[in-house]
């Protein structure tokens, strides 16, 4: 992961922290920690300033404080997933899945339900199964007749090229009702052979079959219609 770079106030909460300044420590853990009546006289655990750190994500997206967060959990998440049936390589992975996770949803965080531990653990773990339901999931056989494009049948050309709608409509009056309602799915209604044999229970051949067949007859009475037409 790229590493993200600490800025200023992160730093002076560091050396805060660490020398027990505590006008700085006051002022700065107000920020971090978003309280601003932090008992500075006691030591803050781990834990909370774990929590204090997620807090200063969500809220602020304070990149410090993440690389912190980062660093911290970073080692354990990966222990803990490779704990869980991970191979390192896989672990890896995990790990940088579930840390761009807690960026990204922070804010969502609430200090009062969870330790930022367990909120960060359960991203890590829910991840990894995640991994186990793909790991587990069959690859597709890309020669499955499912995977294959619809036909193209010439007569579609006709009916996309078709400029003056009431002719289509009057043609459409002449075919059986079962053929009309089909030519309205597919064209009008944009579904693919395959979704209207799935919704009538029809073989996906007979679709087929039935679709071309109204193409055709449509075809024919446009024809018909346009040569009476232009008759002298």
């Amino acid at each position: 992961m790229d590493s993200l770079h600490r800025d200023e106030t992160n730093n002076h909460v560091e050396a805060a922290l660490k020398s027990g300044r505590s006008t700085v420590v006051r002022r700065n853990k107000a920020h971090l920690y978003g309280t601003m009546n932090a008992n500075v006289s006691e030591p803050v655990s781990e834990a909370a300033q774990m929590d204090g750190l997620l807090v200063a994500v969500g809220k602020h997206r304070d990149r410090g404080a993440f690389q912190r967060l980062f660093d911290f959990f970073a080692p354990r998440l990966k222990a803990y997933v490779m704990r869980l049936g991970a191979a390192d390589d896989v672990a890896e992975e995990l790990v940088q899945e579930a840390m761009l996770m807690v960026w990204r949803r922070a804010e969502t965080y609430d200090p009062g339900q969870a330790r930022a531990s367990t909120w960060v653990f359960t991203i890590a773990r829910n991840k990894r199964i995640d991994a186990i339901r793909r790991a587990k999931r069959p690859e597709p056989d890309m020669n499955d007749p499912s995977f294959m494009p619809e036909e193209v049948q010439p007569a579609d050309r006709f009916v996309e090229a078709a400029q003056d709608e009431e002719r289509v409509k009057e043609a459409l009056k002449n075919l059986p009702e079962e053929q009309a309602e089909l030519i309205r799915q597919v064209y009008f209604q944009d579904k693919s052979h395959r979704v209207i044999a799935a919704e009538t229970g029809l073989p996906l051949g007979t679709v087929k079959s039935r679709i071309r067949l109204a193409l055709k007859k449509m075809r024919l009475t446009i024809e018909e219609r346009d040569n009476a037409g232009t008759s002298p």
